[in-house]
């Protein structure tokens, strides 16, 4: 019997068939998964597209529509917002907002990612897009953008609504989304700050996320809590250059999220590990542009050039095939200038859309006159 139960136990080490379900993590969750932030890779899923209420998770797409609002120049996070009547009645958390307050966008957005404050959202809501009703029309079409399919969006805030739902993978695809914003993470990693600090209605804020402080490299996402969701959270670390991103909904008590999201993390960092392919290569060599104000543009790849592998799996024999098309100018950072093909022993493992790293302006009349004499005097051109 013993020797049976010997080799049971060492299959289930070797084989590379055991399922991630079969994994005793996030047993008591409804909802789970676990990703790799810059492949999306699946790590570990457990009724990962079930609909469900996200709770104030759901402020995660808020906060990728805020952030981007601010990097497209349509707010600026020193603005001053005057706070509405229907912000400052919010319910739920809050950080307390009074009707005709004035708050910078920086500090309502520091009252969101750390203190969830519905009114702070509510507010940021209504100055990126006019109304709450616009915004949650945002927050639908930016889901529709990223591919999610079991998801709804009826409010900025996430209190329950029997048509706002989303899913555990659906929640890691905002997450991993809103990660590639790194100024975000500056605000949801901070434990513990304060609001209106030289006024008479100072307020504290503490952080919802409670690993940010007792997980070493957590810092962020977002938790949640209502009746009908239960407890949630999605959780997001980083070390050895690998970012996790751990998503849970439906826990039964805070203590048991946090636990069983540890646990999540824990088994991530333990087993996985994220080679760079390119080996840290942040250009892939200088191309000549035709008829371009610069000569020559660096071109890199528009993703991430990694690949998440089991810690116990060996190296492969890297290599890569770069696919350019005719570089002629005009060009724009964000262009598909060709295609980079990964390969581990011969074996495809990526392909990435490539573009240039700068801007290339098409060249006047007095840039390749001068070029042209650069080249003759530099014995480039023939004098026949």
């Amino acid at each position: 019997m013993k020797k049976v139960l010997m080799i049971f136990a060492i299959v289930l080490l070797l084989c590379p068939s055991v399922k991630a379900e079969d994994l005793k993590l996030a047993e008591k969750a409804k909802s789970a998964i676990l990703i790799e932030a810059s492949t999306g890779k699946i790590l570990f899923e457990k009724n990962a597209d079930e609909k469900l209420h996200p709770a104030s998770m759901t402020k995660m797409m808020s906060m990728l529509l805020i952030v981007e609002a601010i990097e497209d120049g349509i707010i600026s996070w020193d603005q001053i917002v005057t706070v509405s009547e229907n912000a400052s009645k919010m319910g739920g958390s809050q950080i307390l907002l009074e009707t005709g307050e004035k708050m910078s966008v920086r500090d309502l957005f520091k009252g969101v990612a750390i203190a969830s404050g519905n009114d702070a959202v509510v507010a940021l809501a209504e100055t990126v897009a006019g109304n709450v009703s616009n915004f949650v029309s945002m927050m639908n079409k930016r889901a529709s953008e990223l591919g999610l399919t079991n998801t709804h969006f009826k409010n900025s805030h996430g209190l329950d609504d029997a048509d706002h739902y989303s899913s555990s993978r659906d929640m890691s695809l905002i997450a991993k989304e809103l990660v590639k914003h790194e100024q975000v993470l500056e605000y949801t990693k901070i434990y513990e700050d304060y609001l209106r600090e030289n006024t008479d209605r100072k307020i504290w804020l503490v952080n919802t996320n409670r690993l940010v402080r007792f997980y070493d490299g957590v810092d962020g996402l977002k938790t949640g809590f209502t009746d009908d969701a239960g407890y949630c959270m999605t959780a997001t670390a980083e070390k050895d250059g690998m970012r996790i991103i751990a998503v849970v909904m439906g826990e039964e008590t805070s203590k048991i999220r946090n636990q069983e999201v540890s646990e999540m993390l824990d088994y991530a960092f333990a087993q996985y590990k994220v080679i760079n392919m390119l080996q840290n290569k942040n250009s892939l060599g200088k191309y000549r542009v035709e008829n371009g104000k610069d000569e020559y543009v660096q071109v890199v790849p528009k993703g991430f050039a990694t690949m998440v592998k089991k810690k116990s799996e060996k190296d492969g024999n890297v290599s890569y095939d770069i696919k350019l098309n005719s570089l002629k100018a005009p060009l724009k950072v964000g262009d598909n200038v060709g295609t980079l093909v990964i390969k581990e022993n011969d074996n495809i493992v990526k392909t990435l859309k490539l573009t240039v790293k700068n801007n290339v302006e098409k060249a006047n009349f007095g840039n390749l006159f001068l070029r042209n004499i650069k080249d003759m005097l530099s014995g480039n051109m023939s004098l026949e």
